[in-house]
């Protein structure tokens, strides 16, 4: 009677716990959660990406290897020197917007139509930070157009007790700290969309208590047959 009656406790705990996966109420779910965190539209925009602080980048001036460079960083504030130039504000803007900035600033120094090329060689904006339940948490680089299964991917997969119904991302936008709530059951089996993920996102995959419990008592499960707790039932 006893091990029939720690054998119930054990199943109702397990399967009071499945009903743990609740979401906090400051995140959107379903349909709400992509107006937070859409899906990508059309092509990527590459070019959009905004140069941050410790970016490196590679600036090259058509026929002009004087003053073409590459490996330039840009410091904390922001700011890079280029030769002829100085100085110049860098962060916040886009690859064209400096080479565009870096050609009008050459013509007031007498060259004639400068063609300027910018690229971001390496970027340390460009990261992505995987929490909770997935094998490998960690912060990760991410280059081009990522979607939350990308950055699953990354982290290895979610571990065997993720709650799969609950991964959370978040974003800053305009300042304020947003957040949405993804199911990746659907997702992989197409009924939701992929969710783009952007530079600097952190996503949280959730932790199933209910599996957890159950795992727990799979892997306790010889040494209970042990003391015939399941014999009784």
């Amino acid at each position: 009677m006893r091990a029939t009656l720690i054998g119930v406790v054990a199943l109702s705990a397990m399967l009071g716990a499945c009903a743990d996966d609740n979401v906090g109420p400051n995140l959107r779910t379903g349909e709400a959660a992509y107006e937070t965190i859409p899906a990508p539209v059309g092509a990527p925009r590459v070019q959009d990406y905004r140069i941050g602080a410790l970016d490196t980048l590679d600036i090259v001036v058509f026929q002009e290897a004087d003053i073409s460079t590459r490996g330039v960083v840009v410091d904390a504030a922001g700011v890079i020197s280029m030769p002829l130039i100085g100085r110049i504000q860098a962060a916040g803007n886009t690859s064209t917007q400096l080479a565009d900035l870096l050609a009008a600033k050459l013509a007031e120094r007498f060259y004639v139509n400068p063609q300027v090329t910018v690229t971001v060689a390496s970027s340390v904006a460009q990261r992505v930070t995987v929490q909770g339940d997935v094998k490998e948490p960690g912060i990760y680089p991410i280059s081009g157009p990522t979607t939350l299964l990308d950055t699953i991917a990354l982290a290895k997969g979610e571990s065997e007790d993720a709650s799969l119904r609950e991964v959370i991302v978040i974003r800053y936008i305009d300042g304020k700290r947003m957040g949405a709530v993804f199911d990746l059951k659907r997702i992989r089996r197409g009924d939701d969309a992929d969710p783009a993920i952007a530079a600097r996102d952190t996503i949280i995959v959730g932790h199933s208590t209910g599996k957890s419990a159950w795992h727990d008592i799979l892997r306790a499960a010889p040494l209970l047959a042990g003391f015939g707790v399941f014999a009784q039932f």
